[in-house]
């Protein structure tokens, strides 16, 4: 498996369907009451987080998936912590409702805004980033997709297509994404690794990964 400089590969994979992986992950957070249990899938582009996201919240009924790429649209490629504190995070907490317009969304015309119900029994929290210090407090349990990179590429080249203006959008987000996942080693943070891209017949799952130091001269500075 190809994995990005500094990202160490996962092992002890075994095979589990959606339902026990989503109870392992209620298992981490058993004293959850009064408000949703959040919980974050993080990855980097093409591993799979937004169709695991969907497979979670469809076995669990009353739950509900928040993109982290919607609160970041036109705003920032990962300082974008605040905003979601601030309007996603703490209102869930209480266990009140969500309606969040960004600011960029007014700014830029996009109509809607990121909704989640009042009762919602989980949030699945989906997005590269979301599985930062930063937000730990206010995460119940989370979700690291580890995949081949190569694979993720051709993923993201069917999917976003091969013009020069994304490529160019490739290179300015890996600018950013390299040093900021480095970092936060999110792999080392996540309650449990999933191998991505997820597949319906059973998801392969893993223990998280131990943090480790730099290496020498490995840049971990955001731009």
């Amino acid at each position: 498996m190809r994995l990005h400089p500094g990202e160490p590969e996962a092992t002890g994979w075994t095979v589990a369907t959606v339902a026990d992986t989503v109870q392992r992950l209620r298992d981490a957070s058993p004293g959850v009451t009064g408000r949703p249990r959040l919980i974050a899938i993080d990855g980097r582009g093409g591993a799979g987080k937004t169709t695991l996201a969907e497979w979670f919240r469809a076995s669990v009924p009353g739950s509900a998936v928040v993109h982290t790429d919607d609160v970041a649209w036109n705003h920032a490629c990962f300082d974008w912590g605040g905003l979601l504190t601030e309007h996603v995070l703490r209102p869930l907490h209480r266990g009140a409702a969500v309606d969040f317009r960004p600011a960029a969304w007014a700014g830029h015309g996009r109509p809607g805004s990121i909704t989640v119900p009042a009762g919602a029994s989980v949030v699945w929290l989906e997005g590269t980033g979301v599985i930062r210090a930063e937000l730990a407090p206010w995460l119940d349990a989370s979700v690291w997709v580890q995949g081949d990179l190569d694979e993720q590429e051709r993923l993201l080249t069917a999917r976003d297509g091969d013009s020069p203006r994304q490529r160019q959008h490739v290179v300015s987000w890996l600018r950013e994404e390299l040093p900021f996942l480095l970092r936060e080693q999110p792999w080392a943070r996540a309650t449990l690794i999933v191998a991505g891209p997820p597949a319906e017949n059973g998801l392969i799952v893993a223990e998280p990964v131990p943090a480790r130091p730099p290496a020498p001269g490995e840049d971990t500075t955001s731009p």
